[in-house]
Formats: structure tokens, sequence, C-alpha cells
């Protein structure tokens, strides 16, 4: 199976050949002859990371130059060999320099992180000032060697123009003498011929007028005559053309030897500006199909997400029709996908778009899918596509499908990608059913991934089994209609609807009825039993994926209850050595009392009044020590009570939970309570933002904060504005607000602030981050969705680029925890992609 016959069949001769098309150069439409099918992830990433930076350049970068891309290495080659450059050649090197220079100016002077890998190829490439300027000495605007390219050269040229100028003069008095003799007519004038003035003759007179014949009328009346006078300045003026020539040489001659040096740094930047070509010659196409960079997969996972037929949807559109897109997944556990259904359904579409998209992808292009669509690297991609029948070979449509099985069965592993249309198809069908289950069992068995269609019930019964690594697809079918919707379903068997499509194109109801007799009931039954078992089979899927999804959940919260139950206990032992570090300064301040009252009474001789003083006082101290530890005692009492009261309700509905485990509906009704009661918690602890509807706890009046400081937020309360503590007021829901204010005898009113609506004119929709760190870049991203929020705005566009995806991922993960952000996703492919952020707001 060559690579021509496999290009062939899946169409990318024809991509191969477009991107051709749009090549400027010779050295470009090589590349994309010459470049091969990789396997090897690395080159693959490289090859599709730079084609989608020039696409990238070519949507946004206007400066880029997009012109000037010429063959050069051609007549550079010899020059380093002492060869001399023509008068062309030369004219295309300026061109070439120029466009270097605009090239590695553009690159230089953009951000670092933008375009990086074009930017690292385009760091080791030179510019040429000096052969620029020594070229604009030799070369006029219209690529003619100037007068002043040499000396010598403008005294050839001044001669030149002073004899022709003689020329000129004469043969005119030559013209009005004739003219005046009537050897020519009153009305006629010189004309020029083969770079020489000749006088227009009647031809009965020819003769009196001395000179060399040069051509004659196609009527024969007029005879073109070199006046003998003329002719020898004629041939001075040839001689002096003779001469420019030489010295035009000799200027060349002298150029390509100041040039030669630099050859080979020239070949090196001609190179790249080819390469550069050959780049925009991909993105151009990636632009026409609307195509992306998808990921390169790392489990080997094929997941190709409303993913597109190129060829076909470039035809669809010139009918005005609108692809429909197809997804397609296969895994290491269901790693051959086999699609059914009705003729002329997509089936076959289905298989060539996933054949071609992975071609495409390995080749080094961008493909018509979603930037999300992940693909991995086969060694090599086996198709059976077509009928292949020869005389010349003997092979009949059997023959030729059985040698195609041949073949991939001697090569098929796990890194094989096995396309067949049309399995088993072409002979008895019972033996063909039989040899394609065989063959598919067999692809199974070792791994391979693939893409088959067929009609055979037996394939469709083995895909239906759960331990077989091959699934079920369906191409939908309208039968009401009776019309195909090319529309794949996976993990469904499809249906041929032959009865209802021979109804539909005219065929007898009479032989259509008689033919469903003959199908019999266990036809239709079998086909009924398979949609049946995997609907079945599906919805079992769907309850399995809840239950886990709830019993981690289920995890997730005892494992967090269990957290707070040990930093409870913790706590408890630290507030325990708290009170005994607590208790022992309190002895050692009783201490130091007792001891001041010994000695006040000491001091003061035994003085009653002052004795009965130092006791009241001692008295008192003691009484606020005990009053004060009785109060701290029952404070954390209470508050570890409260703690162990709340984790044992907490203990307690979770084995009511686990109790009601067995009931689906109970425990559906239980996470969906958790998790209203999460994001109501969630709602009420993010930070409050101005716009927001917030409720005074003290009052239970509701309003909308107009100002945030770091301790206290100011909120409209119907007409007043009133600044109050952060902790004293929370945050409402918009139902909520709206029936406290019908409860209100006056709702709020809006205020004009002049400050907001100067930064209304000011704000702008879209903002630039590409190159700066993910610290600064989050910190004016926040900044600028807070303004955007205030400003109801209702999207913003945010450009990060897309390097390695951590500024995109960030920024993303920052703005959907914004309150008021409804989504933040990738722009369209068209307008940026996953380079481009779209921020929409409520």
């Amino acid at each position: 199976m060559t690579d021509k016959r496999l290009e062939e069949k899946l169409g990318f001769d024809r991509i191969r050949r477009r991107i051709a098309d749009r090549c400027s150069t010779d050295y470009a439409a090589e590349r994309v002859a010459n470049e091969a099918f990789s396997t090897d992830p690395r080159d693959i990433r490289e090859r599709l990371v730079l084609t989608d930076e020039m696409r990238l350049i070519l949507m946004f970068e206007d400066t880029f130059p997009t012109s000037g891309y010429i063959d050069c290495i051609p007549f550079l080659e010899p020059i380093g060999d002492h060869a001399s450059i023509d008068l062309l050649s030369l004219g295309k090197l300026r061109t070439l320099l120029e466009t270097v220079r605009k090239v590695t100016y553009f690159f230089r002077t953009i951000k670092d992180g933008i375009y990086p890998h074009l930017k690292h190829a385009a760091a080791g490439i030179m510019t040429f000032p000096e052969v620029q300027r020594r070229i604009e000495l030799i070369l006029d605007k219209y690529g003619e060697v100037k007068d002043s390219a040499s000396d010598a050269l403008f005294d050839i040229r001044r001669n030149i123009r002073e004899k022709e100028a003689s020329v000129s003069k004469r043969i005119n008095a030559i013209l009005r003498k004739a003219q005046q003799e009537g050897l020519v007519d009153a009305d006629a004038g010189v004309s020029v011929r083969d770079g020489k003035m000749l006088i227009p003759v009647v031809s009965a007179k020819k003769r009196l007028l001395p000179g060399f014949v040069h051509d004659e009328s196609a009527s024969g009346k007029t005879t073109f005559v070199e006046p003998a006078e003329i002719v020898e300045l004629n041939n001075e003026i040839s001689e002096l053309h003779f001469a420019e020539s030489r010295e035009i040489a000799r200027i060349l001659l002298a150029f390509a030897e100041f040039l030669r040096p630099y050859v080979p740094d020239l070949m090196m930047a001609a190179a790249f500006i080819g390469e550069l070509d050959f780049l925009m010659a991909k993105a151009g196409i990636a632009l026409e199909i609307v195509a992306g960079m998808p990921i390169l997969s790392e489990d080997g996972s094929l997941q190709l997400r409303r993913a597109r037929h190129p060829l076909l949807e470039k035809a669809l559109r010139k009918e005005k029709k609108e692809i429909v897109p197809v997804s397609i997944v296969l895994t290491k556990e269901k790693h051959i996908l086999l699609i059914s259904g009705p003729n002329a359904g997509g089936k076959s579409v289905c298989l060539k778009t996933a054949g071609l998209l992975q071609y495409m992808f390995q080749w080094g292009m961008l493909i018509p899918t979603s930037e999300t669509s992940e693909l991995p690297v086969f060694d090599r991609i086996m198709v059976s596509i077509g009928d292949d029948q020869s005389i010349d070979n003997d092979l009949s449509t059997y023959s030729s499908f059985l040698t195609d099985m041949k073949e991939m069965l001697a090569e098929a592993d796990d890194k094989t990608l096995v396309l067949i249309d049309e399995f088993g198809s072409g002979t008895e069908p019972a033996a063909g059913g039989a040899i394609a289950e065989a063959i598919l069992a067999e692809l199974d068995r070792r791994g391979t991934y693939g893409v088959i269609t067929t009609h055979y019930t037996n394939l469709k019964l083995y895909a239906s089994g759960a331990e077989t690594g091959v699934i079920n697809g369906a191409m939908q079918f309208d039968a009401q209609r009776i019309a195909p919707l090319f529309q794949l379903e996976i993990g469904l068997p499809g249906n041929s609807f032959a009865f209802e499509l021979a109804r539909k194109m005219g065929l007898s109801e009479d032989i259509v009825r008689d033919a469903e007799e003959r199908a019999g009931e266990e036809f239709v039954g079998i086909e009924r039993n398979l949609r049946r078992i995997a609907r079945s089979r599906r919805a079992l899927d769907e309850k399995l994926q809840k239950i886990r999804a709830t019993d981690k959940t289920l995890e997730a919260v005892t494992d967090k209850y269990q957290k707070e139950l040990a930093d409870i206990k913790q706590l408890r032992r630290n507030i325990l050595d708290e009170a005994r570090q607590e208790a022992e300064e309190i002895v050692r301040k009783a201490n130091r009392q007792v001891e001041n009252t010994i000695r006040t009474i000491k001091e003061a001789q035994a003085e009653k009044e002052a004795t009965q003083d130092a006791r009241r006082e001692l008295q008192q101290f003691i009484g606020a020590l005990g009053q004060k530890k009785e109060t701290d005692r029952r404070n954390r009492e209470e508050y570890l009570e409260k703690k162990l009261q709340a984790l044992e309700q907490r203990k307690e509905k979770e084995k009511a939970r686990k109790a009601r485990r067995a009931d689906p509906e109970t425990r559906e009704r239980m996470a969906q309570a958790e998790r209203e009661e999460e994001k109501l918690v969630a709602f009420r602890a993010a930070p409050l933002k101005v716009g927001e509807k917030v409720r005074i706890k003290d009052n239970g009046m509701v309003g909308e904060i107009s100002k945030l400081s770091t301790k206290a937020v100011s909120v409209i309360v119907g007409s007043i504005t009133t600044k109050i503590p952060r902790d004293r007021v929370e945050r409402i829901t918009s139902n909520e607000f709206k029936s406290a204010v019908k409860e209100s005898s006056q709702p709020p009113r809006q205020r004009y602030d002049a400050a907001m609506e100067e930064r209304k004119r000011n704000f702008r929709p879209e903002i630039d981050v590409r190159g700066l760190r993910v610290t600064d870049a989050l910190e004016i991203v926040q900044h600028y969705l807070d303004d955007a929020i205030m400003l109801d705005v209702a999207s913003v566009r945010i450009l990060h680029g897309k390097g390695t995806g951590a500024l995109r991922e960030e920024i993303q993960k920052y703005a959907r925890t914004v309150r008021g952000v409804v989504s933040a996703q990738d722009e369209h492919i068209q307008f940026g992609g996953s380079g481009v952020t779209v921020v929409r707001f409520r």
C-alpha cells in the first residue's frame, strides 16, 4: 500500500494540491510535495505549532509581510562557485532582502511569548544592510541599472543620448526634404523598426532616396528606407550599446564578487523565507477550512469533536448547504467503531473524515474540528475503501477486498488505524459475514484502532458484546420523512431502512410487502432487539455513572467531616493547654498580689484602715479572676458543645443517607439538595462586589452595593445611601431582592454617577495581556472584569495567546469564579480559537 494510493483514497492528495497552489516559491511547493506522514510526536507537534502560529499571524498581524516571497536559491548557489549574477536575479535578490528585513523586524519587535516558535526560528536569520545599499547604488526603482552605477557607464549612456539626438535631428531633416520632393506622403512620420529610424518612402520612388531597405508594408505601397548618411551614426550608436552591455556585465560581475562571502547566510535566509511561504500556504488553507490545532493525546484515545470533512464542506458550500459535523471517540477499551445505517446516510463520510483528519494531523496540518479534539500518533494508517478490481491483475471486487485484508493482518497492531468501507461485502452474505466477523475479532484481539462500515447483522451483534473492544455506531434516519440525518450516534447499531427507502424510490408496494414477508419476523426482530439492548445498555451506563458520581461526593463529604472532627479534637487540646497556662499565670499573679498585700500591711504598721483597704483590694482581685475564669470556661464549653452537636448531627445525617443509598431516587434528591446547599453557602461566602444585592442583617432591609472598601460597603437602600461594616451585610439572590422590594413601599432608585458614565465611555471591550506573567495578567484581568460588571457590559474578549496554555487556563478558571460571569470560553476558531477567551455576563 503506497502513500500515493492511501492519499488518493483519503482525499489528502487534493489537500496537498490546494496547499501547493498557494505557494509563491518553488521551494515551498517542493516542501509541500516532499513533506511526509510523520510518526514522531515531537515532530508532529512542532509542525502543528508553527502552522498555528502562522495562522494567528495572518489573522491578527497587519504589519507582517505577506508578499515578496520569491526563489533566490537557484541563482545564489552558482555565485558561490564563482559565477556572475544577471540583472533579473539582482532584482529578485533586492526583493528577498527587503522581505527578510521586514520579517526579522516583525519578530524582533513582537513581545516575548507571542509566536515563540517562529520568533526563535527568525532569531538566527541575518539582515544584509550593506548588500542592500550596494544594490540600491546599482538598480533604480524599475529594476534597471542606474547611469551612476559606474563612471564609464555614465559616459557611455551620455554619448548614446547625444548620438541619438543627432540621428533624430538629421533624419527629421531628411524626412522634410523627401516630403518636399514628393518621395514621402505629407502626413507620414519617422518609423522605428528593430531600433533603427526609417523613412516610409512611396515604393515607386524608393530608388530616389539613397539608403538601405529594411522592410515593406503589407500592401507593398510603402518601403521603409534607412538613409545612407544615417547608417554611420546608427553604427556608432550600436557600438555604444555593445559597450554599455559590457560595462553592465562588468558591474554585475564585480557585485557577484562582493556578494560571494555573504552567500551561505543568504542561502539560509532564502530557505527561511521559503519555509515561511510553506507555512503561510498551510495556514491559508487552515483559515479557509476553519481549522485549528488539536491536542496530542497522551492516553491513546482518539476524540474528534465536531469534525468536518474539508473537501465535502467546500462542495456543499457551493450548493449553499451546511455540513453536519461528526464526533467520534475511540479509546483503548473501545478502539474500533462499527458504523451501520442506511445507504447514502453518511457512513463512508464518517470513515473518510476520521482517516483524512488523522492523516492531516500527522502530516502537520491543522484540522477542521474543535480545538479540544485529541488525536494519538499511529505508526500506520491502512485502508480498504472503494473497488480496486482489475482485469489486468485478475482481481474481482471481493478478491481486492481479501488482498487488502491480507495486507492489514500482516502489519496491524495497537499502533495501527484501519479504515474499512462496506466490510465483507462483495460475496455471498453468509460466508462474507462470517469471514468479516473473524477478521474483526482478530483486529479486536490485537488492539487495532479502526473505523468500519457495514450492513451485516452478525457484526452488529459482535459489537454489542460488553467484553469486546468494538462499539456500534448508527447513522440517524428520519423514518417519517424517509431521509437520512447524517448524524452519528455512538453506542447504537444502525438500521438499513431498506424497505422504507425502497418505498421512497417508488418500488411497487406489492414487491416491498412481499420482500418484508420473505425477510421474516426473525430479521425484523433482531434489528429491533439490537436497538433495544443498546438503549438499555446506554441507560444503564448513565445510571452507573450517576451512582459513581454520588459515591464520590459522599466519600468527599465523609472525609470532610472526619477532618473537621480531627480539627475540633486538636482545638480542644489546644484550649486545654491554653487554660492550663492561663491558670498558672493566674496563680502567679495571685501570689504576687498576696505578697504585696502583706508588705502593705507591714509598712502601714498594722493600721486598721490600711489593713482593711488592702484586704478589700485582695478580695476584689480574687473575685475578678474567678469571674473571668468562669466566663472563659463557659464560653469554651459552649463553643465546643455547639461544634460537637453540629458534627454529631452531620454524622447522623450521613448515616441516614447511607441507609437510604439503596433507593436511587432518594439518593439523587439528597445529592441535589447537598449541591444546592453548597451552592448557597458558596454564594454567601464569595467576596462582595459592586452592583450586587445584599441584606442588612440588623433590620432585614435590602439594597444594592455602590462602593466597596476594605472595612465597609456603601449600600443604596431605596433613595438613601448608607455606609455599613462588611460583616453586617450578606449577599442575597435576585429573587430574594425582588421579593423584598415588593414588600417595600419605596423601590430602590438608581442614581446618576458622572464618574461612572465617564468610565463607561472609556471602557474597551477587548484587552491584550499577551506576553505578561500569570500574576500580572490576572491582576489586570481582575480589575478589567470588575469594571465590566460594574458597567453592565454584555461580554468582553481577553487576548492572551496560546503559548503553553497556562495563562489561558488561569484566566478562564478565575473568570468562572466571578459572580455575574455566565461563561468564560475560547473564541470561535475563526477569530482566535484558544488564543482568545470570551467572557459573557448576565
